[in-house]
């Protein structure tokens, strides 16, 4: 027997990196006024489903159950579109609301680096906020917690209006643009060629594949000034949003960070406007590191009024993406465990009840107390507690108990004293 295939157990020093990760991302995401949510993993297959969920591409990966009422679900492959519902089916909800989720989403996709059918999101997510503001603020964000993480990172971003407008005026309809930016999605994984390929078999007409081949062959990626200009859409909306958002990056100083890339769109159907992927800055991880963008449709249309927009932007770390990539820095990995201050010790049996109350004392003051209810010799369970690293070992046996004492052992001092159990705390905590 063996785990499923894109799955994994985590433990030991893998364990302790993750939940060194999740306490810096759920630290810089409170810094930042979000707080906190759990969705549900089950949904109803109609709603993963929706055509204003995450489009074909997506509905291929769902996995699909029924139950025994012969119910049609699904387990979620994100935490956007549950977060939707949520906001969607509690009108009460105040606006803005601004929430994060650290959540485990399934996908039955290939597996590869950084790319698993199980694995942990952690998002966040602004509802009722217009304007480019949030989207800057997020891309701020997401700034702050790869330098905690010590990650030097670079933000893709484009805007999916102003996408749709360029390739309408190269010639795609609006009922292929969807289509169009997906392919496109995929230039730096398949190449140009291909690109173009893919788009023929889609049936897009010849003149247009030129037009998108020309920027695409260009010895340099055309900037947004450039593509406005070519196809006059300098006053178009998509692109007054991509302006005010550069002009905001830059008086935050996020113009070394943020990167405007043409062709970028996100797999993902229901984003409306910004979009922005994270890398690596130094080019030796490829994946992708985090992504999100503007949302504003879905929640309208899961609330039954889809002529009602609900302004939203969101932006997802890729906690697997983040791990393979610091698993290739070997010292991260090298993290020793917090060790215990103190390691409580019963001798005999007859000690245990004494060394539980006596651990539980410790542990009520703040200090980080082992147990050892092993039975083994005392030689080697004081072997074990110094190789984990405690200081102090407060050993209880059957004169200690008579005496309404505990034997303290300074381990580093090699010194030890009969103490009252507040006395030894008092002593162990002043080396917190």
């Amino acid at each position: 027997m063996q785990n499923v295939k894109g799955t994994y157990d985590f433990f030991g020093d893998e364990q302790e990196l993750r939940t060194a990760v999740q306490s810096t991302l759920r630290e810089v995401f409170e810094l930042y006024g979000f707080r906190g949510m759990d969705t549900a993993i089950l949904n109803e297959l109609e709603l993963l489903t929706a055509k204003y969920a995450g489009g074909d591409e997506i509905q291929k990966e769902i996995y699909k159950l029924s139950d025994q009422g012969e119910r049609r679900l699904g387990l979620r492959y994100d935490l956007t579109i549950p977060f939707s519902k949520v906001v969607a089916w509690n009108p009460g909800i105040e606006l803005p609301f601004r929430r994060y989720e650290f959540g485990k989403v399934f996908r039955d996709g290939p597996v590869k680096r950084g790319r698993l059918r199980e694995f942990l999101q952690c998002d966040v997510d602004v509802t009722g906020a217009p304007g480019e503001e949030t989207e800057a603020e997020l891309m701020l964000l997401a700034a702050e917690a790869f330098k905690r993480l010590n990650i030097p990172i670079t933000i893709k971003w484009n805007n999916r209006l102003f996408l749709g407008e360029l390739l309408n005026r190269m010639g795609v309809p609006d009922s292929e643009t969807s289509s169009v930016m997906l392919t496109l999605d995929k230039l730096e994984k398949i190449g140009p060629e291909n690109v173009l390929g893919e788009l023929g078999e889609k049936g897009i007409g010849g003149s247009t594949i030129e037009a998108i081949g020309r920027l695409l062959g260009a010895r340099e990626r055309p900037t947004f000034e450039q593509a406005a200009a070519s196809y006059d859409l300098e006053t178009s909306l998509g692109a007054r949003q991509v302006r005010s958002l550069q002009n905001l990056l830059s008086q935050v100083g996020l113009n070394e960070t943020c990167e405007f890339d043409l062709f970028l769109s996100r797999g993902l159907s229901f984003y409306t406007g910004t979009v922005y992927e994270i890398f690596d800055a130094t080019g030796s991880f490829s994946s992708s590191l985090g992504g999100g963008g503007r949302y504003d449709a879905i929640i309208g249309k899961l609330a039954g009024r889809e002529d009602l927009d609900y302004p939203t932007v969101g932006l997802s770390f890729g906690m697997e993406s983040i791990m393979a990539h610091l698993r290739e820095r070997e010292s991260a990995l090298q993290r020793q465990p917090a060790a215990p201050l103190a390691a409580v010790i019963p001798i005999g049996v007859s000690a245990t009840a004494d060394a539980l109350r006596t651990a539980a004392l410790l542990r009520a003051e703040g200090i980080r107390a082992s147990l050892d209810t092993s039975g083994r010799k005392l030689k080697r369970s004081l072997g074990s507690a110094s190789a984990a690293g405690a200081r102090f070992a407060i050993l209880i046996g059957e004169e200690e108990r008579e005496q309404g004492k505990v034997l303290l052992k300074d381990m580093a001092n090699q010194t030890e004293r009969l103490a009252d159990v507040e006395e030894a705390i008092y002593i162990v905590s002043k080396y917190m």
